[in-house]
């Protein structure tokens, strides 16, 4: 159950806020890596206090999300008691978006900032051999009266989830978010999948993804996203490996000072959205409201291979 819980809790967030590559796409995701063996579906993740700002907690090869949940409560506590803390989870399987963590730990007053690795689908700025994962990075920054000031990118031009979408719409990519298995460029979805996949901004993107695999494979101990994928060995699995979470308490800097400085950050977020540009998860906030007013409105194809499942 505890499983169950975190799994849906996430899928149902996705969909929620409009992330269709994150939302109910993702259950056929949990499901087949549920087939494949990969995943301990009724495992119970461990909390190990390490250090006074620091806790590991193997998920015992199960969902992250339950990982997480079972750490949040210590890492939380670590970050008001030492003003900054980390989190490691081990041995996980991570099918999902970050921002619903990283939402988690701004929820709790605190600055938030994750990343995971995952399987080899992206060649290194220069290269046309799958090595990086699609290595998200997300961040959170608690707002007063407002949601939180939220990011969650993959280092990759695009995350996986959208070329997958493109290849079941039959809808050619964009140019620049993959190449074909001889190095071409190619705008087909499927092609890009069995070649490589490209890191946004070229060697930015690529210096990126390498901070994540190091923060979040051999830092706390975990597998690169080229271990992942052989692990794997071809059973189509969503990634294994570990995350990395780092929670910061304002209070620890500015004590009591802290509520004034966050309120002042606010002079940030009103300049941005002054001259009319967004704030990064805008949309998906406005997305929620939607949601929780209208409900969610789901493709056919979808509703029937989710249906499917029950066959």
């Amino acid at each position: 159950p505890q499983h169950v819980e975190a799994v849906t809790e996430t899928i149902v967030a996705g969909e929620r806020d409009e992330c269709a590559s994150h939302g109910i796409y993702r259950l056929l995701v949990c499901v087949n890596t549920l087939k494949t063996g990969k995943v301990v579906k009724d495992a119970m993740p461990v909390v190990h206090d390490v250090a006074p700002a620091l806790v590991r907690v193997d998920a015992g090869g199960g969902f992250a999300q339950t990982a997480f949940g079972t750490g949040l409560p210590t890492l939380v506590e670590k970050a008001r008691q030492n003003g900054i803390a980390a989190l490691g989870i081990n041995n996980c399987v991570h099918f999902a978006a970050l921002w619903p963590e990283v939402e988690a730990v701004a929820a709790a007053g605190l600055i938030a900032f994750a990343c995971t690795p995952s399987h080899a689908w992206v060649a290194p700025a220069g290269g046309i051999k799958p090595l990086f994962g699609t290595n998200p990075i997300a961040f959170g920054w608690p707002r007063p009266g407002a949601y939180p000031y939220i990011f969650d990118f993959a280092t990759s031009a695009v995350a996986r989830g959208e070329i997958e979408l493109h290849r079941r719409a039959g809808k050619p990519i964009p140019e620049g978010w993959g190449i074909d298995a001889e190095g071409r460029p190619t705008t087909d979805a499927k092609a890009a999948l069995n070649g490589a996949m490209l890191t946004f901004g070229g060697h930015k993107g690529s210096a990126l993804a390498t901070m994540v695999e190091l923060l979040a494979g051999p830092l706390i101990g975990d597998l690169t996203s080229a271990e992942s994928i052989a692990v794997d060995d071809g059973a189509g699995s969503s990634p294994i490996g570990g995350e990395f979470v780092l929670a910061i308490d304002p209070a620890g800097f500015l004590g009591a000072e802290a509520a004034t400085h966050i309120e002042r950050a606010e002079a940030v977020f009103d300049a941005i959205t002054g001259q009319g540009a967004r704030l990064p998860s805008q949309r998906r906030f406005e997305a929620r409201a939607r949601s929780l007013a209208n409900g969610v409105q789901v493709p056919r194809q979808l509703y029937e291979d989710v249906r499917a499942l029950l066959d």
